[in-house]
């Protein structure tokens, strides 16, 4: 397919998300099982401009003065692409499929800025949100709203079971992979432009030899905030699929011993094949069903990567931010109050239990935290900025914080995906 192709594909996506109110992954899918013809380029490419064109629906919908899809789709080629009026015109030439460009409208939008707008709208985030990106950030949450809507890179966590940074970036030289600027075991590739696609890593010998995972900087960090330590006992009790779990294991070097735990199935099933190419001899997977209470008041350390919006993935998951509902946040408080209050039972006297979420919500993070402080007074609220930096020291990109003892790493700040990280210590 040629440009004017993959762009009326995107067009025919757009409106299919837009009206059915559906993920887009789920409209992406449904096209390509409906095109065949089309190469995984073509997909890549389509792909690529339906999120970018999701990623900052409000702000090209203000400039282009139209929400419409083909407004959207004809604005990300122009913002987000790099292409002129004249030099999409050039690419469109002779292409039976490629839809007519609005070069008046494309000609009126790049004299306009957001100067009249409301600033949700140039922050590109859901109105009702905003104030919370205010509480949390002040004068700069509209900046640090929009490093969202940016594309995100493709961050990998070296395996020190099995290699060493050195080792598996000369396997990645041939993608561009350089050491990420504060995870010690990090490897980073940038994220492309236009219709570039990031390198399939996973069909990478080193990969599959267990050598690295794919995980957010921002993922590795908060693990390592963790701050587990070899011949603990540690309880990761909302595993996921297991990244984190990893991670820990790897701290440990595969002595002591971590728990793996969720409380859905579904979401815990990919952990064991990734345990085995990981070589990790340590870890124990306990089933959704299973009986955790002889872990209880034993752990050394329980990490909590609590259920929560993901606003801090927005730049990953882009058609989520414009799904999510006051109901679904009012859903997620509740849980998370909840699933803290149950891990704490496994925190032995003296231990820690760290709190974590991949959102920028205070209402998510800091007054989670407060409240359980609240709620059980054995607890004490540590300083996560000291951790910080004892770890990454003072010449890094620096968290969010208040008070030095919550902090929250976003893209704008740490180069990362948006985490909130706490810690408290059960008193001995």
């Amino acid at each position: 397919m040629r440009l004017g192709g993959r762009v009326d594909a995107a067009i025919e996506v757009l409106r299919d998300i837009a009206e059915r109110r559906r993920p887009a992954a789920d409209a992406l899918k449904d096209w390509g099982l409906s095109h065949r013809f089309a190469g995984s380029g073509d997909r890549a490419a389509i792909g690529n401009l339906v999120f970018d064109a999701l990623r900052k629906k409000l702000s090209t919908a203000h400039l282009m003065e139209d929400d419409g899809p083909s407004a959207l789709a004809f604005g990300t080629l122009w913002r987000q692409w790099g292409l002129s009026p004249e030099k999409m015109q050039e690419l469109f030439e002779g292409d039976r499929f490629a839809p007519e460009v609005p070069v008046a409208a494309l000609q009126a939008a790049a004299s306009r800025d957001f100067a009249f707008a409301k600033p949700h709208v140039e922050a590109d985030i859901p109105d009702w949100c905003a104030d919370y990106f205010e509480e949390n950030f002040d004068d700069e949450w509209v900046s640090e709203a929009a490093a969202l809507s940016e594309r995100a890179p493709l961050d990998m966590r070296v395996n020190t079971l099995k290699a060493d940074r050195d080792k598996v970036q000369k396997q990645l030289a041939k993608f561009g992979a350089k050491p990420t600027k504060t995870a010690r075991h990090g490897l980073r590739i940038a994220p492309g432009k236009g219709a570039d696609r990031l390198p399939n890593v996973q069909a990478e010998p080193a990969f599959q030899k267990g050598w690295f995972e794919i995980q957010d900087e921002g993922s590795q960090i908060v693990a390592d905030l963790v701050f587990a330590r070899p011949g603990e006992q540690v309880l990761d009790y909302c595993a996921g699929g297991g990244g984190k779990t990893l991670a820990l294991a790897a701290a440990l070097d595969n002595k002591g011993q971590v728990h793996a735990w969720d409380a859905d199935r579904t979401r815990l099933a990919p952990i064991f094949d990734r345990l085995k190419r990981a070589d990790t001899r340590n870890v124990q997977v306990h089933a959704a069903d299973a009986d955790l209470s002889p872990l209880a008041g034993r752990m050394d350390r329980v990490l909590v990567d609590a259920p929560c919006t993901g606003s801090g993935t927005w730049r990953r998951n882009p058609d989520a931010k414009w799904r999510l509902t006051r109901a679904a946040l009012e859903k997620r408080l509740e849980e998370q109050a909840e699933v803290l209050d149950k891990a704490s039972a496994y925190v032995k006297p003296g231990g820690f239990l760290v709190y974590v979420t991949c959102s920028v919500f205070p209402q998510e993070n800091e007054y989670q935290v407060y409240a359980f402080g609240e709620r059980h007074k054995d607890y004490d609220l540590l300083s996560a900025g000291e951790v910080w930096q004892d770890l990454f020291g003072f010449d890094k990109a620096q968290p969010w914080s208040a008070d030095m003892n919550c902090i929250t790493l976003t893209p704008r700040a740490t180069g990362t995906d948006g985490f909130f990280f706490s810690v408290m210590q059960r008193r001995g």
